[in-house]
Order: C-alpha cells, then sequence, then structure tokens
C-alpha cells in the first residue's frame, strides 16, 4: 500500500512540473540555509570539546566586586596555593599566553604560544603523536630548557621531519630541545603552535601577577556546586593569608564549554539559527499557499475517489506523502545551498580568527538533519491542505463548473499564511538593516586619526638577549633612526601598543594631593610610546606639549594625558602641571603632566566601551619584549613593508617581524563579524522578502481566478477599471499591513537580543523600523498590482457566460 502511494505521489508530482518546481526551489532555499546554520550550531554549540571526558572540565577565575572583575587570572605563586589547600579537583593546570620567536632554520618567525603546567596536556587527556609531554623535572626552576611543538608548526616549519624529537630549535634565542610533536588539529587553548614549561617564566613573579589561565578536573563524585562553595572558601582563606594582594579576591568555576563558547557567541549563532528558521517557515508558508490552490483543482479527483470508496485516512495519507516526497526532492539542492553559503561564510573569517576546537562541515549529520527538516516541512506544509482536501463534499465537488475547495470558505487560512510571511521577512529585514547600519558606521569610523597613510609591525626582543629596558630602548633607538630616514617616511614611534590592535598596559594610580580607599584607586591605561605618536597619527596635542626626543628613550618622569583622563580628575581645573604615580611605585616615581593629547582607540573600533583615561609615559616605562611600530608614510603604505624589514634586519636580524599590515587593513580587520552578520542577514532577508512578495502575488492572482464571475457581475453592473484595480490592491496591502504591524511588535521584542553585537545604533532604532516598513509595503504593493491589473482585463460577458 505504501509502496502504490509513493509511485502515485511520484507521479503526480512529475505530471505538475510547474507547481513541484516552484517547491522545489523555495523549500531548497529555506532548508538549504537551515542546514549550513545547523553544520554551524552543531560545531561551534553542539559538539563535545576534544578533550577527555569534557563534562568533568571547569576553569578557575579570581574575581573582585570592588574592579568590577568577574573572568579574571591566577597567579603562579596562587595556583601552587590551590593545589594544596583544594580538595574538589583532581588535577589543576595553568597557561599563560606568550609568543614566541623561532629563528632556526631560516627567517625568524613569531608563534602564538603558551607556558603551560607540566601536566596541563595530561589532564585534557591530550598526548603528543611523537615523542613525549612534560614532565616535573621539565617544569621547575633551572629545568632543562624544553618545548613542545604543535603538528602545524612541525609540518610547516620542519617538512613532518620525525627526526625534530630530540633535537634542539633556537625559541626567543636560546636552544630548546623539542621533547614531542602535538596531535593534528590540536593548538590549545585557541590558535597556538608552541608550549613551554610554565616554571621558567613564573617563577620570579609575584603573588599579585595575575596573568594565568588555570583548568581544573573535577574529583569523581564532585559536583560542580560542591567545588564553588570549596573555592569561595580557599579564596578567603588565601585573602586572609596574603591580605597584601589577596584581600577582596575571590573565585568563581565554570564549566570549559562556557570559557570555550562566550556568551555573546551563543547569543549570535543561536539569532542566526533563528533567523534561517524564519526563512524555511516563510518557504513553508509559500508552499502551503501553492498547495492550497492546487487542492482546489483536484478536488473533483478526490471527490470521484471517495465515491469509488476511498477511506478519508486513505486520501489524507495519500496528500502528506506527495507532500513530503516534494520537501525530500528539494534536499539535494538545499545541499548545494548549504555548500555554497558555508564557503561564503568562511571566506569572510580571517585566519586564526576561530579558534582550532571549532570546525563545520556538511557531514552525515547535517544531512540527516535536512532529511529530517524535510519530512517535517513536509508534513507541516501539507497537512492544512490535506486536510482540507479529505473534507471534500462529494456533490458539490461533482457538479459542472464546480470551483473546488479553496475558494472563499478556506481563504482565511492562505491570508493568515501570507500576513506570517510578511511578519517574519520583517523581523528579518529589521534585523539586516541594524547590522548594515553597524558595518557602514564602522567603515566611516577611524578610532580618533587618519589611518589612510599608516603602516604598522611588531618586532620582538627576547628577555635573554635584551634583559632589561635599556638595551630594548637602545635597540628601539636605534630601528626608529633607520626607519625615519627612509625617503618615504615622514613621521614613526615605537610602543608596547599598536593603535587599532590594541597592547599596554593598565594600573592604578595616586594622584598628588588627593586620598583613595584602598583597592579603590583609580585605574588608567599606561602605555610606554617614543617620540612623534601625534605626529605619526596626524595629531596635535590639545594643550601643553608632547614628549621630546630625548625624553621618548629615557625615563623622563613626565607624561601626556588624553581627554578622558583630563576630563574625569580634573573636570573643572588644569591637569597641566599634576603629578601622579603608579601604585606599584612605592618610591618615588611621580609623573608630571606635561600636555593633553586627543583621544583615540587603542583597541578595535566594533567596542561600544567609551575611550578610557589613558597617560602615554616614555617607551622605557613600557619597554617590552614585543613591540609594535607604527609609521607615516608618503604615498601608499603597503609599499614600505620591504624596506623597513631590511633596516630592522640590519639592525639585528635576529628580531622577528610579524603582523605586518597597513593600518587599513588593521581597521578592516577590527570589524569583519559585522561584514559577516551583515552580508548573511541581508541574504536572509533579501530571500524572505522576495518569498513574501512570491506569497502575496500568488494569493492575489488565486483570488483574482476565484473571483473571476464576481468581478465580472461588478464590472457589467458599472464598476470603472479603477475600482476593480482600488479592490485587489487594497485587499493585498491590508494583508501586508497587518504583516507589517505584527512584524513591528515582534521587532521590538527581539532585536534587543542582538544589542551586544550592533555598533552605534539602538535596536529599537526609528529609522530602519520605518525604512524596512515602508520597503515592504511597497514591494507588497508591487505584487498586489500585478493581479489587479489583470483582473481589470475581465470580460464580463465571457465572466458571467462561464458562470
Amino acid at each position: 500500500m505504501l509502496f502504490r502511494d509513493l509511485r502515485f505521489g511520484v507521479r503526480t508530482a512529475l505530471k505538475n512540473k510547474g507547481v513541484t518546481g516552484l517547491a522545489v526551489v523555495c523549500l531548497a532555499i529555506g532548508i538549504g540555509l537551515d542546514t549550513m546554520m545547523f553544520s554551524v550550531t552543531d560545531g561551534v554549540l553542539i559538539q563535545p570539546l576534544p578533550y577527555q571526558n569534557p563534562d568533568g572540565l571547569v576553569v578557575l577565575h579570581t574575581t573582585q566586586k570592588q574592579s568590577g572583575i568577574r573572568r579574571g587570572s591566577l597567579s603562579w605563586l596562587d595556583l601552587q596555593d590551590w593545589h594544596e589547600r583544594s580538595r574538589s579537583f583532581s588535577a589543576l593546570a595553568g597557561i599563560q599566553y606568550r609568543s614566541f620567536t623561532v629563528s632556526d632554520g631560516g627567517d625568524s618567525e613569531r608563534y602564538l604560544g603558551g607556558a603551560v603546567s607540566h601536566d596541563l596536556f595530561a589532564l585534557l587527556g591530550k598526548a603528543p603523536q611523537l615523542g613525549r609531554s612534560f614532565n616535573t623535572d621539565d617544569d621547575r626552576p633551572g629545568g632543562e630548557p624544553v618545548v613542545l611543538i604543535s603538528d602545524d608548526l612541525w609540518k610547516r616549519r620542519y617538512n613532518s621531519d620525525s627526526a625534530i624529537v630530540g633535537k634542539a630549535i633556537q625559541v626567543n634565542s636560546r636552544p630548546h630541545t623539542v621533547v614531542g610533536v602535538m596531535p593534528p588539529k590540536f593548538k590549545f587553548p585557541e590558535n597556538q603552535y608552541l608550549w613551554l614549561p610554565l616554571a621558567e617564566f613564573a617563577i620570579t613573579q609575584q603573588r599579585g601577577a595575575r596573568q594565568m589561565d588555570v583548568f581544573g578536573r573535577l574529583r569523581d563524585g564532585v559536583t560542580l556546586e560542591q567545588a564553588r562553595r570549596e573555592a569561595d572558601a580557599v579564596a578567603a582563606n588565601l585573602a586572609a593569608a596574603f591580605p597584601d594582594t589577596n584581600d577582596g579576591w575571590g573565585a568563581y568555576i565554570r564549566p570549559i564549554r562556557e570559557w570555550a563558547i562566550p556568551e555573546d557567541v551563543r547569543t549570535i549563532i543561536l539569532t542566526m539559527m533563528g533567523a534561517v528558521t524564519m526563512v524555511l517557515l516563510i518557504a513553508c508558508f509559500n508552499v502551503a499557499n501553492l498547495m492550497l490552490a492546487r487542492a482546489s483543482t483536484r478536488s473533483r479527483e478526490i471527490s470521484i475517489r471517495t465515491a469509488l470508496g476511498a477511506a478519508r485516512g486513505q486520501i489524507l495519507r495519500q496528500l502528506l506523502i506527495e507532500s513530503v516526497l516534494v520537501a525530500l526532492f528539494s534536499v539535494p539542492l538545499g545541499m548545494v545551498c548549504a555548500w555554497g553559503g558555508l564557503r561564503m561564510m568562511e571566506s569572510s573569517i580571517p585566519p586564526d580568527s576561530i579558534p582550532y576546537f571549532i570546525h563545520w562541515e556538511l557531514n552525515l549529520r547535517a544531512f540527516l538533519y535536512a532529511i529530517g527538516v524535510a519530512g517535517l516541512t513536509g508534513i507541516a506544509f501539507g497537512l492544512a491542505p490535506a486536510i482540507q482536501a479529505s473534507k471534500a463534499d462529494l456533490q458539490e465537488a461533482l457538479k459542472e463548473g464546480g470551483r473546488g475547495l479553496a475558494g472563499g470558505g478556506r481563504a482565511w487560512i492562505r491570508n493568515a499564511l501570507v500576513v506570517a510571511e510578511v511578519a517574519l521577512s520583517l523581523l528579518l529585514l529589521i534585523g539586516a538593516s541594524l547590522f548594515v547600519r553597524s558595518f557602514f558606521n564602522l567603515r566611516t569610523a577611524n578610532g580618533g586619526f587618519e589611518t589612510a597613510p599608516l603602516m604598522t609591525m611588531r618586532f620582538y626582543m627576547p628577555n635573554e638577549q635584551y634583559p632589561g629596558d635599556l638595551p630594548k630602548t637602545q635597540r628601539v633607538d636605534d630601528i626608529l633612526r633607520r626607519v625615519e630616514s627612509l625617503p618615504s617616511v615622514q613621521a614613526a614611534f615605537a610602543s608596547n601598543m599598536v593603535p587599532l590592535n590594541n597592547g599596554g598596559g593598565s594600573s592604578r594610580i595616586l594622584i598628588e594631593g588627593r586620598a583613595f580607599a584602598k583597592r579603590e584607586e583609580p585605574e588608567i591605561e599606561y602605555i610606554g610610546v617614543t617620540a612623534h605618536m601625534l605626529k605619526t597619527l596626524g595629531l596635535s596635542v590639545i594643550r601643553g606639549r608632547d614628549l621630546t626626543d630625548a625624553e621618548g628613550m629615557t625615563r623622563a618622569p613626565v607624561a601626556v594625558i588624553n581627554q578622558a583622563m583630563a576630563k574625569k580628575f580634573w573636570p573643572s581645573g588644569d591637569p597641566l602641571g599634576a603629578r601622579f604615580r603608579t601604585l606599584e611605585e612605592k618610591d618615588g616615581g611621580w609623573f608630571t603632566i606635561v600636555g593633553i593629547a586627543p583621544d583615540f582607540r587603542h583597541g578595535q573600533l566594533s567596542t561600544n566601551d567609551p575611550i578610557a583615561p589613558c597617560a602615554y609615559v616614555a617607551y622605557p616605562f613600557g619597554a617590552t619584549p614585543n613591540t609594535g611600530l607604527t609609521i607615516r608614510v608618503a604615498g601608499d603604505p603597503a609599499l614600505l613593508a620591504g624596506p623597513v624589514r631590511e633596516q630592522i634586519r640590519a639592525s639585528d636580524r635576529t628580531l622577528a617581524v610579524f603582523a605586518v599590515s597597513t593600518m587599513e587593513a588593521v581597521r578592516a580587520r577590527g570589524y569583519w563579524q559585522y561584514f559577516l552578520f551583515g552580508w548573511m542577514f541581508s541574504l536572509f532577508g533579501g530571500i524572505a522578502l522576495l518569498l513574501a512578495a512570491i506569497g502575496v502575488y500568488g494569493v492575489l492572482s488565486y483570488s483574482v481566478a476565484q473571483r473571476t464571475q464576481e468581478i465580472g457581475v461588478r464590472v457589467a453592473l458599472g464598476a470603472s477599471r479603477r475600482d476593480v484595480l482600488k479592490l485587489v490592491v487594497s485587499h493585498g496591502l491590508k494583508l501586508a499591513g497587518t504583516g507589517v504591524a505584527l512584524g513591528i511588535v515582534g521587532s521590538f521584542f527581539v532585536t534587543p537580543v542582538v544589542k551586544g553585537q550592533l555598533f552605534n545604533v539602538s535596536p529599537a532604532d526609528p529609522l530602519s523600523f520605518a525604512a524596512v516598513s515602508i520597503f515592504l509595503t511597497v514591494i507588497a504593493f508591487i505584487a498586489s498590482y500585478v493581479p489587479a491589473r489583470r483582473a481589470t482585463a475581465v470580460d464580463p460577458l465571457v465572466a458571467l457566460r462561464a458562470e
């Protein structure tokens, strides 16, 4: 019986190629987009993290209410105490994020890496594919320098040479023996390429140097809540034992998945999944309307089958099978759409912007998901037409000239479906408008300075080769002199910060003549720069003066502050001549403010946070191995990359030069997410708009066909062409207007979800709401006008004769 119904369903679908083809295309678009986003959702939110028993892994944070720190790091000394005092964990291990210069076998290159506890990879359940992991002898002060490298680095730099294990490679200008190669695709915690033992870097650090992410594995039988209660007690004990550094500091434990997939990522993924589900629903509504119209043409066929003894259940089953078959026919085309969408999305994401453990693909799960969605949608869009058709009035349907079942009595179903299409389309278009406006706001933002003539790069001076501030400062001075001697260079400065690309540091300060409660001292950004920073950025001091050449290269106790700092601490006074010092400087260290600089962004443009108070001090106060170079160029800055590299190599050819980029490219990388969200929501909204227009057109076209006799009578009784046009168009606009109204109401509840992903745009932006509503209404008018024109061409004599 089932096979016979399937065979009949296939024949029916092939017989009605036009209807079947249109339904398949509509559904393929919806199913394809839905499958694409399922693949992303599956890869990001559903698939388990690639660690042994990831449900037992947690991340240990520090907290401090006074500073608003909710997810802070730990110090190395605190981690040692946690090992001794905690009983909830079978293991605790930490990592400090670092970058390392590898300088053997070719040019020096800089790689992201980490300094890790010897047992970190055992805690994760990851063993090297070659060699061994670290042991306790490696992770101790004075231990032999060793290194673990990633599979990617092994293949890229060492050509997959298995003999690399046991050999020494130059890391930060010091030989390190390679003890192992980690498995393919492993780059913990995000996109790291090599790892060194933690003790080598952490043993000299103070207890207050909280620079380490700490991971733990809960003991069997220990719940998360139990571990959190113990963590509170351990933090309180440490605060009592070390009040100078730990008073006011608490602890918080959360599952590793919450750490790996932040809340904003989950929000945007689920929002996009909801968006494609709306597109699929619109496609289903369209096909349901198509099937309702088709059901009316089959009323006589169904009535005859009923007269010959077919039960209502048999007819219902047959019609549902036909609907499901149409949906299944759309799966191959839908998978092609999904594949194309994923490729477009991946091409919009810069390399190494996504952690290594996140990946998506059209695998068997995605295919089965598409099959399941197709089956459900087939039932969803086929149920109403099937029920309606199975209720056929035998005598009415067999009458000569019977108009069928889809006429007036069931028109409300088709109208409701169109209203729902318009409402969902409006939601998607408003979302697209908000993201597109955010993208264009970012494209026109410059962070407070002109980016076009600037080139940036970083170079690394290992502490082993450049111990202390003086050797680093001397090398930076030599590099700047060489770079500024190039013909096209107008100005350049070095800093531990690159504008729009982060860096620098922060510090609590004391201001001369003011008193602050302990642990409530204000915090500022604290950045070491050489002279010419403002000149390079095309800015001028607002008041006072800039650092001189001599001051920028010595520990001169002067500072230039930004407007944000001046307004916060001297809102109605003059900060010039005022003094402050960082909290870390116990003896002296007072800086005299000599100038006020304009505010500009140090980090990515996409942040909505206000610019923080900042002090720019001489470079030696912020001398770090990782130093940024920003250069102002007369002409195309991209052409300067090679000559600047040559000057740095001429100064010291062992220095790794990396992150070479024009400032325009740095600026663009700061908002790639908005470009991605914008084009994806625009794609979803555009498809939804097209489907909604088709829906309005289809309903009105069918309505005109059903009301031919009525229109003929109206014309015969004196109705003008304008009256007929108004009759049809007003019906379409009523449907569209109802949908727009419902969509606006829904948008006020939905758009706040993405507030954190918008830039300089309110989630209730009136311009977006008004523009999209008007645009959608115009499209509905156009879709209504075409069948309305056809209605005005009805010949009353022909219509009445048919009746």
